[in-house]
């Protein structure tokens, strides 16, 4: 019901002026066991160097939601979007019909960040960008959604998925609880802390990933900023 990914049991590549752990295959790291949970198909920890980052490149039918744990990430595109998106905050592109964008970390330090992929509900579109500031207060002690493809959820960042992105910030014994409704997946990552779900240990960085029809509870055993997405 509960399945542990190790921080250290992920895909590893290290470019030099790229760090990157994958929680499921990717580019070189492949283990047919680990091609995605539900319509979720990448979740990429990333440490990007200094003055440096990817250069232009496509992509088509995916949703690409980029959450920044330290740092900032300045995005650039074929639509003529340009942004810079800062610790806390998240960025998100529908790729559709298709796209190129760069991803450059124009910091004087490395920036830390989460590449989460998710499968759109259909193929096709017109491609779009966004990106929004969510302050880490706001989260404290509760999930909010940050970008969702359901109605009603008018403060996240909208994506093109049956799916939610969801953070909170617990501090050290706060708990939270989340359902994940039958026939739906829930992968979560504590970015920061050490946490307890259900009484099984997950260090940050560490993956969970959780089936449908069951109700957790995710105790902060340190503070914690957690970061979970829940789709089809």
């Amino acid at each position: 019901m509960i399945e542990k990914r190790s921080f250290e049991s992920l895909g590893h590549a290290n470019h030099g002026w790229l760090n990157a752990r994958h929680h499921f295959s990717f580019a070189n790291y492949h283990d047919s066991a680990r091609m995605g949970w539900g319509a979720l198909r990448v979740w990429n920890d990333d440490e990007i160097a200094a003055n440096n980052g990817f250069p232009a490149h496509p992509h088509q039918d995916m949703e690409i939601i980029t959450y920044v744990r330290t740092g900032a990430i300045t995005h650039q595109d074929s639509m003529g979007n340009k942004g810079r998106t800062g610790a806390g905050d998240v960025q998100v592109m529908s790729a559709g019909t298709g796209v190129r964008h760069a991803e450059y970390n124009l910091e004087p330090e490395t920036t830390t960040l989460f590449q989460i992929w998710i499968l759109p509900r259909e193929r096709g579109g017109q491609p779009s960008w966004g990106a929004k500031p969510f302050p880490k207060g706001d989260r404290s002690g509760k999930f909010v959604t940050l970008a969702s493809g359901f109605e009603g959820d008018d403060d996240a960042l909208p994506i093109r998925a049956d799916a939610r992105v969801l953070g909170a910030t617990l501090k050290a014994g706060e708990s939270v609880e989340h359902t994940v409704g039958d026939g739906r997946h829930a992968y979560l990552v504590p970015a920061v802390g050490a946490i307890e779900i259900d009484g099984q240990r997950f260090e940050a960085r560490d993956g969970a990933a959780l089936s449908g029809g069951q109700t957790v509870t995710i105790k902060a055993l340190e503070d914690a900023e957690i970061v979970l997405v829940d789709s089809e």
